[in-house]
């Protein structure tokens, strides 16, 4: 029965050759319909119910990027390929034609789903402890961009009807084009390589690279690109060879050392400097973060004043204490005393070069904390202190004159004098200058 209905088919095939090529063609389109539902809806299902029982999480990451469901494209296209010879009455060009194709489809299936491997096995890695230290996404990139150069070559092939070897052959001959085409590529490989293996830039370092605007948290290295959040959570993209051939700063050395450099000066007003009067040294000297320093200078000019038996109305001739140099001494002890300064790192309270704008008083220190919040409080809580207490030693900020100090001078010389009704007497600058030996006004206030 079966062999009379072959033979009965056979024969209307042969007598009607293009319903019966529609026919095979329409039966084997449904078959790959089929086996594309197969593949996707139930085997697919029971791949995934699989991975998500097993203990692995590498699989997981896997099914995540869709590597299984990008591979079940192959299933619909490995039946039209070996289905095209039971087509009947299909010419031997269509039949190659569709082979041909077919295989081009598999082969971007493969290509697709390798990069989704690849992209996988980035995020695998990435849960390793030494990922931040060793990226691997630029390598993989290359992996990726030769995955694809070798795919394209072997569907252009499969298209062509042509031997892959025919196009390897003929790269060699365009060698210069394809460097110049891939000339950042290469760039960018081997500054990755650089970077990777001096370890000069991690995931989550903050860096500084001004001609590109960047400032803050690398958050990706890629092959071509190093990708900075800044602090305002814009983003700047760097060029990873950039980072070779030019400088940058990168603060992980100050984030893993545990402390944070503090550096700022206080402009002193020269014209506020001055010795002081025993009656300030014996003041100073109740007070608890000076009392080391004060009995230390007065027993060491004593005796050098004693030695050199120089006489005490010749004040030029005599070392004296000072309020900056009190005012120094004070800062120091203060700082050393403060349990948010790392007693591990410099200390130092120096003098710089005078200017026009007063002498700077430069505050030198580290922080304990380096987290950005926590260190400007900090810094902002230092320096409160110092300005308020800069009064006691009888100094004075330098600050420049403001508009309201020279409307204030104004007013003041339009209001008439007591005496001669033209005017008051202003203080002259020099002549009316109190006495450098004048104290401060009077206080018991001891920090």
């Amino acid at each position: 029965m079966i062999d009379a209905a072959t033979t009965l088919l056979a024969d209307w095939i042969a007598q009607n050759p293009v319903a019966g090529m529609a026919i095979g063609i329409f039966v084997l389109a449904l078959a790959a319909w089929i086996s594309n539902v197969i593949a996707r809806r139930y085997i697919l299902r029971v791949v995934s119910e699989i991975v998500i029982r097993t203990e692995f999480t590498w699989d997981d990451v896997l099914l995540k990027h869709q590597v299984f469901r990008r591979l079940a494209y192959v299933v619909p296209a490995l039946v039209i390929h070996f289905g095209l010879p039971w087509i009947p009455g299909l010419s031997d060009a269509l039949q190659e034609l569709g082979e041909g194709v077919t295989a081009a489809v598999m082969i971007l299936v493969v290509v697709v789903s390798i990069n989704a491997v690849l992209t996988a096995a980035n995020e695998i890695y990435a849960q390793n402890p030494d990922a931040k230290s060793r990226p691997i996404k630029g390598y993989l990139q290359v992996v990726t961009i030769f995955v694809y150069i070798v795919g394209g070559i072997l569907v252009i092939s499969q298209l062509m009807n042509r031997s892959p070897v025919v196009f390897l052959s003929g790269i060699g001959a365009v060698t210069a084009i394809i460097l110049l085409i891939f000339r950042d590529t290469i760039l960018s490989l081997v500054a990755s390589i650089q970077l990777s293996t001096n370890d000069m830039v991690r995931l989550g370092d903050w860096i500084e690279m001004p001609r590109f605007g960047a400032d803050g948290d690398v958050i990706d290295i890629a092959l071509h690109t190093v990708t900075v959040q800044n602090w305002d959570k814009t983003i700047t993209t760097i060029p990873t060879h950039s980072l070779i051939s030019e400088s940058f700063k990168n603060w992980r050395g100050m984030s893993e050392s545990g402390g944070r450099r503090i550096k700022r000066a206080i402009h002193l007003d020269i014209g506020s400097i001055r010795f002081l009067t025993e009656d300030e040294t014996q003041h100073f000297g109740r007070w608890e973060l000076l009392t080391e320093y004060i009995d230390g200078k007065v027993r060491e000019l004593t005796a050098q004043h004693t030695a050199d038996n120089v006489p005490s109305e010749l004040i030029p001739n005599l070392r004296r204490l000072t309020n900056v140099g009190t005012f120094r001494a004070y800062v120091v002890a203060y700082l050393k005393r403060h349990a948010k300064l790392h007693d591990g790192m410099t200390l130092m309270v120096r003098q710089l070069q005078p200017t026009p704008s007063g002498l700077p008083l430069e505050v030198y220190v580290f922080s304990k904390d380096t987290n950005w919040i926590a260190y400007e409080d900090l810094q902002s809580d230092l320096f409160d202190h110092f300005l308020s207490v800069l009064p006691q030693f009888g100094l004075r900020v330098f600050q420049e004159p403001t508009g309201a100090d020279l409307r204030t001078l104004s007013d003041v010389r339009a209001k008439p004098g007591p005496a001669t009704g033209s005017g008051v007497d202003l203080p002259h600058p020099i002549s009316d200058r109190p006495m450098a030996d004048a104290p401060p006004p009077a206080t018991d206030v001891v920090p």
